[in-house]
């Protein structure tokens, strides 16, 4: 172990021991981690973690450029290792690096670190709402991809049902096709095609879950037919059903748990109200009481500063995915319109 210092306000001061209560500092642990308890081989000590808050205040971290885009995760991770109370990690529905802290001062504070010690520069922004797309009832459709260009040609066809699965239902593909009238190795072609589509759905192009998808007829050429071609036909026969079964805009559904003194219930609990949240449950905990309930994530972006101004700081909460659920008309219009205006190029608006 190198020399031990002890902390006495800004200055430190070299010293053979420290005692109980004391705050020193040991310079060139280079394996040493927050949580680390340091002590003698001959007789090892074990002292647990303490409980740390939970991060609540996420950000979306976008770098400013692609040198900066290349460090940044190394960067985060560095940090994240001497401070427990951050979180780093890549959404994976939406793509995004998010990074959470306890407060938006936590985290701005993050980035002037990331800017003076490793050079990276980023922006902060609210991470994106992972929002879905199903269906309400079942459809059938048929594509045909046919192109002739000279020599060997392409095609394809196909006869699809899609089923509702519900909306946190997944994705099951069927294969019911009878007497070879689409060959078997073109089968795992249609299914790739209607993956592709699925990724984007015909409502505002979210991702579609929830989904049955049978083929159940088709035909085939023994020249011109390819998976490229029955990919193309797959892909082509679900965006046509999609659009006939009725498709809806999800929304993630959080399980929220807040605790708050006993005289700010009334307010918070009118709070999540406006946020379109239900509330499902109180309990008294030693001056304090935690309030059970589910809101939509669109309504949580920013909950933690207004949290703090309804408590006057002395508020927490925590929150998981609990479902995705039907998003109301009136929003689903509004999410669409923004999807619509973000596609239209600057010049053509």
């Amino acid at each position: 172990m190198g020399q031990l210092l002890e902390l006495l306000g800004k200055n430190a001061q070299p010293t053979d021991r420290v005692g109980p209560g004391d705050i020193a500092a040991v310079a060139k642990l280079k394996e040493t981690h927050v949580g680390d308890v340091l002590t003698a081989r001959s007789e090892p000590v074990t002292i647990a973690m303490p409980p740390l808050p939970r991060p609540v205040m996420a950000f979306a971290v976008e770098p400013h450029s692609r040198a900066d885009e290349d460090k940044v995760t190394g960067a985060l991770a560095r940090l994240c290792e001497e401070d427990p109370t951050l979180d780093v990690h890549r959404d994976e529905q939406t793509g995004e690096l998010i990074v959470a802290g306890l407060t938006p001062m936590h985290v701005e504070v993050l980035v002037g670190r990331l800017k003076e010690r490793f050079g990276v520069e980023v922006d902060l922004k609210p991470p994106r709402v992972p929002y879905r797309e199903t269906i309400t009832r079942s459809a059938r459709a048929h594509a045909r991809h046919k192109k002739q260009t000279g020599g060997r040609g392409q095609f394809a066809d196909c006869h699809i049902v899609i089923e509702p699965l519900g909306a946190d239902g997944g994705f099951e593909f069927v294969d019911e096709i009878r007497g070879g009238v689409i060959p078997s190795q073109f089968i795992p072609a249609v299914e790739k095609g209607v993956r592709e589509a699925m990724r984007a759905g015909v409502v505002a192009g979210y991702p579609v879950q929830g989904v049955r998808v049978r083929v159940v007829d088709g035909k085939h050429h023994p020249v011109d037919s390819s998976e490229i071609a029955f990919k193309i036909a797959g892909s082509m026969a679900f965006k046509q059903a999609m659009a006939e079964a009725g498709p809806v805009l999800l929304e993630p559904i959080m399980a929220v748990s807040i605790t708050v003194p006993e005289e700010c219930v009334g307010d918070v609990i009118g709070d999540l109200n406006a946020r379109r949240g239900r509330p499902l449950g109180m309990e008294p905990r030693a001056g304090t009481t935690e309030i059970r309930a589910e809101v939509p994530m669109a309504e949580m972006l920013n909950y933690g500063a207004d949290l703090r101004s309804l408590t006057g700081g002395r508020g927490d909460y925590a929150m998981d995915l609990a479902r995705y659920e039907q998003v109301p008309a009136q929003i689903a219009r509004r999410i669409t319109e923004a999807q619509e205006t973000q596609a239209v190029p600057a010049h053509a608006r």
